[in-house]
């Protein structure tokens, strides 16, 4: 695996680099996971119907990216990438 820095100079080691994408993969999980909770909060308390299809729409979408995430993590892990 070919990373680079956080400054984009040089390039990290496998390690480190395997390091660093599980801390990323980590930190946007928990993003989506907060942005999930929200979107079904709204959900869960929207008087109108189209409100709360509207925040299925975005349930739906954030359950599409976390499966998307845990696919780019299993590729990234496995070497397919």
């Amino acid at each position: 695996m070919n990373l680079f820095s956080r400054s984009g100079d040089a390039p990290v080691s496998e390690p480190k680099a395997l390091d660093e994408m599980n801390r990323l993969f980590h930190r946007l999980n928990n993003q989506l996971g907060i942005v999930l909770s929200h979107a079904e909060m709204l959900e869960e308390k929207a008087v109108e119907e189209a409100h709360r299809q509207h925040a299925s729409r975005v349930v739906a979408s954030v359950l599409e990216a976390l499966g998307t995430s845990r696919e780019i993590r299993r590729l990234s892990h496995t070497g397919g990438i």
